[in-house]
């Protein structure tokens, strides 16, 4: 039990080893049951299967870091067996397949999980939110998901842990949030927005962020806001929080003629938004007005019909006369070529 791996660092009095740059394949089967702190990072781990880490020879072991390992699999019941499991770091790890079953289905003590850049896959990020809202990390409350270039996240995705106090977005592509619940995080005290490519943050967002109690720190920074009619909201929300750190350096990207200028400087008379704009009115003003030269051109169409009424009636009597005629040319041209006699008639008459 107090023995140390081959290729590995251990130090009992600070009950942590360390097995950093030594080519290791898979987890040591002989770690220490002392260890609390235990690092393997800089190796070239495949994968985690079920059973990775020996059930009950590490009761202790509270902070693991397995970061930069090269990494493609977690599977079901890798890390089930950590019942003292507090801090786990994944990042950069190329992860492929990620187990919505990696903590077990008991649910895990887990209350840090890092994982910068390890999720540019994006089932991965499906399996994560699956994991996340099946309620086995319930205890988390710092969640690092920076710098995997992400573009909208898994509706739901947060729903399901109330005890979150950080969440770090930092350093994606996020476009949006409409889709995004910060609902039932009420213990959320900071979240990080910074280095994406939000353009506008939706009312909707931002009364979530409102019934947030415990928010006070938000990081908006380096983000190419579009300052057109829909900033009006956000804008007004800045000049009212004081949760946003470093506001006053938020500056709009678009257009062109707002290029540089601070946000909390814009007023309604810069961007024309006296008539609101309200794309679904004015769809529906269109059809209404389409409807109504319709049923216009209906009714005189209607009435050049009634005046000319005698006309057309004569013109339509004229019409079946003429058909008449020719059907009873096309009857007579037919009697004479059905009967013989009046074929060798018709063609002595000819001659």
């Amino acid at each position: 039990p107090g023995s140390c791996p081959a290729l590995c660092e251990c130090s009992e009095a600070a009950k942590t080893v360390k097995c950093v740059n030594r080519n290791l394949t898979a987890v040591p089967p002989d770690l220490p049951s002392y260890v609390r702190n235990l690092f393997i990072t800089g190796n070239r781990l495949a994968g985690l299967p079920a059973g990775a880490f020996p059930a009950q020879r590490l009761p202790d072991l509270s902070a693991l870091n397995l970061s930069g390992n090269h990494l493609q699999a977690v599977e079901a019941g890798a890390l089930a067996a950590l019942p003292a499991l507090r801090q786990l770091d994944l990042s950069g790890n190329p992860l492929a397949s990620l187990s919505p079953q990696a903590f077990g289905e008991g649910g895990s003590p887990l209350e840090e999980l890092a994982l910068h850049g390890a999720l540019r896959n994006h089932s991965v990020l499906l399996s994560l939110a699956a994991m996340l809202q099946s309620g086995v990390l319930r205890n988390l409350s710092r969640l690092e998901l920076a710098d995997n270039g992400l573009l909208l996240l898994p509706a739901g995705m947060f729903t399901a842990l109330p005890a979150l106090r950080q969440l770090d977005l930092s350093n994606n592509s996020l476009v949006g949030l409409r889709n995004v619940s910060f609902q039932g995080l009420g213990q959320l005290q900071s979240l990080n927005l910074s280095d994406n490519s939000l353009g506008v943050l939706r009312n909707s967002t931002l009364a979530q962020f409102r019934g947030l109690p415990a928010l006070q720190r938000i990081g908006l920074g380096r983000n190419p806001w579009v300052c057109d009619c829909a900033i009006e909201d956000l804008v007004a929300w800045l000049k009212e929080s004081d949760q946003v750190e470093g506001k006053e350096a938020l500056t709009c990207a678009y257009p062109d003629k707002m290029l540089g200028k601070a946000l909390l400087k814009i007023n309604g008379s810069e961007l024309n938004c006296s008539v609101p704009v309200d794309l679904p009115s004015q769809l529906q003003t269109s059809y209404v007005f389409l409807g109504i030269v319709l049923a216009l051109i209906g009714a005189i169409f209607l009435l050049v019909l009634y005046l000319n009424r005698k006309g057309i009636k004569k013109w339509m009597h004229n019409i079946r006369d003429a058909c008449r005629d020719h059907m009873e040319g096309y009857h007579y041209r037919y009697e004479i070529n059905a009967d013989p006699r009046l074929t060798n008639l018709s063609s002595n008459s000819d001659v």
